[in-house]
């Protein structure tokens, strides 16, 4: 199979397009023809390895994980012997948590992150709308939020905030959400309760305050919980936020306001195995707002972003790795070309 590998940071130049051995199929794996898959943030800054100490997650060097890509839909190729919920054939879309995605074929569990896909819907349509409602539910999960609590989301119509505002209201918070003059008829259609235009007015100059602020922007920490000034957020509750920061401060916070034991700053890491790796139905729901302009590669990978063969019985793993090999370039979202 074709796939697009990573084999250096870099820019979007590093992206090289080669033949691998497709993945083998589990007992309880379901292995899908990727149809569409997405070049998202996390894959862009896994390949630039930004912000650099990233590295040591993802390798010093150079990638551990050559196969980038973990939004994906299609159509499913083959399944293994002990799958029951999932026939070749079927028209399915999905996350995998370790990449793989950026390939003709991707095997994933059938009890992972994956499921049919709604009636009416394209795997366009459907493979940007994974990766923003999993670290958003993450997020929610590892926070802690139950039904009643007064919750703001600052972003509501990136693909992390806009699936934050319906997991959210599912749960029974109240929601207040925050986005501009042009989606507030669409944010309010979310679930919010309260949808506050951003053109209009400024949350943070309010009297009302909240138990949770879920900054999916990540930029608002300085104007939510300001020392010395009129806070957003009621004393001793939490500020979450989804990105680093300009100067990565909000990898530092956290363990500063929990030594502060005052206003407290999260920066909750999500699951590269999510807790609940089955997608309930009800997950079918979540709209991705606004239309995701991302590109869509026609690729079809395997799970841990290497071909891998498996041997469960055996409990022994092999990995075949593609180096050294010079294809034509693939630039980040440029479709790869039968």
């Amino acid at each position: 199979m074709r796939v697009a590998v990573t084999d250096g940071y870099g820019p979007p130049e590093v992206v090289r397009i080669t033949d691998v051995p497709a993945p083998e199929v589990g007992p309880g794996d379901v292995r899908v023809a990727v149809h569409a898959t997405t070049v998202n943030p996390t894959d862009c800054g896994t390949r630039a390895a930004k912000p650099f100490f990233i590295r040591a997650l993802t390798g010093i060097v150079r990638p551990r994980t050559m196969i980038l890509g973990n939004e994906f839909a299609g159509v499913v190729e083959s399944v293994g012997p002990r799958v029951t919920r999932f026939s070749a054939g079927d028209r399915v879309f999905g996350y995998s948590p370790r990449f793989g995605a950026h390939a003709e074929l991707v095997s994933i569990s059938e009890d992972g992150p994956i499921a049919a896909v709604p009636a009416g819907r394209s795997f366009e349509d459907v493979a940007p709308g994974t990766e923003g409602a999993h670290y958003a539910l993450s997020v929610i999960r590892k926070a802690g939020i139950d039904a009643g609590q007064d919750v703001l989301v600052n972003g509501a119509t990136g693909a992390i905030g806009s699936a934050a505002v319906q997991l959210l209201a599912d749960l029974g918070a109240r929601v207040s959400a925050v986005c501009g003059s042009a989606h507030v008829e669409l944010v309010r259609g979310l679930g919010a309760d309260r949808v506050i235009d951003r053109d209009a007015l400024d949350f943070t100059q309010e009297d009302h305050q909240y138990d949770v602020v879920f900054d999916a922007v990540g930029k608002e920490l300085d104007r939510t919980v300001p020392p010395g000034a009129k806070a957003v957020l009621k004393p001793r509750r939490l500020y979450l936020t989804t990105d680093l920061g300009l100067w990565s401060q909000n990898a530092v916070l956290p363990v500063l306001t929990r030594l502060a034991r005052g206003r407290q700053v999260m920066l909750p890491l999500p699951n590269r195995e999510p807790g609940d790796r089955r997608v309930p139905a009800r997950t079918h729901r979540l709209r991705t707002v606004p239309p995701c302009d991302r590109p869509a590669l026609p690729a079809r990978a395997d799970r841990r972003g290497l071909p891998v063969c498996r041997d469960r019985a055996e409990g022994r793993q092999r990995r075949h790795h593609c180096r050294g090999i010079r294809l034509p370039q693939l630039a980040q979202g440029q479709p790869s070309r039968e």
